[in-house]
């Protein structure tokens, strides 16, 4: 993620910001130009907004930014009533709940990120009814019913399903403790959900098995009885040089998944670092080895290996003052070499994967 300004007055705008704090003014995000802008109500097309300083053209928001969960701008022109990232939702939440929208909320600017991400990285994003398999969200809250099953996050067939009580922080916290995990948050979960749809893309459906394999492992085993292993005897005992997560020891798809979204967080963390002018250079680090600023767009570097020189001493940094605040580490993973290779084999996925992109050619 990057900063964003109101062209107005210069005040920095974070993405989901909805008006600019010290002039006031409307702001909204155009997805096709990356730019987060002021608007002007447009007096000759009620519902309709026009770009400071550019009269020429009109918009209009979202259907969902009655609702306060998007500030994402679409062409008054354009005949479609959801924006470039809510025209993937196929369930919303109840909003007859009383705490529904809030959470809806929480979800929402998690999803907007990712989509932000995948167009950036110019992966391919099919909406429904579009081919190839389409990426579609369900957000469903656990039914009245105390017999009833709890809904599961998780991914099928392009559908990715986030139960909305992962938007309830003290229940996320609950369930993350109670699985021994380090780290459990919203965007984390799409990240992750979103690789396991990318293998589908970018793996199974482009003859890349072989490849993905030599890397991951053997995909073909049967994964509820790999899971329910995991679940009896945890992962082995040398799994830290070899994986990012226990959880990554499941199976290869899952080492996959949780390799994918490690991938999304230092690409997005560095951008979003880049854009600060954060510079890491301690000064009892005689070696240098904490050091690093972050100049590069991690979107178009290559060289994973660079990347991960950057990324490392920032992490430390982040989980140094993270625990100043007696708060647990922001990236609490260790990346050992065969970690580091599977990250280079998703970044060539998704260098192989990408067409001509007005936006990646314009932020590079």
């Amino acid at each position: 993620m990057k900063l964003f300004s109101c062209p107005c007055c210069a005040q920095i705008l974070h993405f989901e910001n909805t008006a600019c704090g010290r002039c006031g003014r409307r702001t909204g995000y155009m997805p096709e130009t990356d730019l987060m802008t002021a608007l002007e109500p447009a007096d000759d097309l009620p519902g309709t907004w026009r770009v400071k300083a550019e009269s020429s053209r009109s918009y209009r928001f979202c259907e969902n930014a009655q609702h306060d969960v998007c500030n994402w701008l679409i062409p008054a022109a354009d005949e479609a009533v959801f924006c470039l990232a809510c025209r993937h939702n196929r369930q919303v939440p109840n909003l007859s709940e009383p705490t529904a929208q809030g959470k809806w909320q929480q979800i929402e600017a998690a999803k907007h990120r990712l989509i932000y991400t995948l167009r950036h990285l110019g992966l391919p994003i099919p909406a429904p009814g579009e081919v190839p398999e389409p990426l579609v969200f369900d957000f469903l809250a656990d039914e009245a019913d105390p017999g009833a099953p709890k809904v599961m996050t998780g991914h099928e067939n392009g559908l990715i399903t986030i139960a909305l009580a992962e938007a309830d922080d003290s229940e996320r916290e609950s369930r993350r403790a109670a699985m021994g995990e380090p780290y459990r948050t919203l965007i984390g979960h799409f990240r992750h959900e979103v690789g396991h749809y990318y293998w589908d893309r970018l793996v199974r459906d482009a003859g890349r098995l072989d490849a993905c394999r030599a890397v991951f492992g053997d995909d073909s085993q049967d994964y509820q009885a790999a899971l329910q292993r995991h679940y009896d005897e945890g992962p082995p005992p040398d799994w830290a040089e070899h994986y990012v997560s226990s959880y990554a020891t499941t199976h290869p798809w899952e080492d996959f998944a949780e390799t994918w979204a490690h991938y999304l967080h230092i690409v997005d963390s560095l951008e979003m670092a880049r854009a600060l002018g954060l510079a890491v250079a301690p000064r009892l680090d005689q070696a240098g080895i904490l050091a690093a600023r972050p100049e590069v767009d991690p979107y178009a570097e290559d060289d994973m290996g660079r990347l991960v020189q950057t990324w490392v001493p920032v992490a430390f940094a982040m989980n140094a003052v993270n625990r100043c605040m007696g708060q647990r580490d922001l990236y609490p993973f260790v990346l050992p070499p065969a970690v580091i290779g599977k990250l280079a084999f998703i970044r060539e996925l998704i260098n192989a994967s990408r067409g001509p992109s007005e936006l990646i050619d314009s932020v590079k």
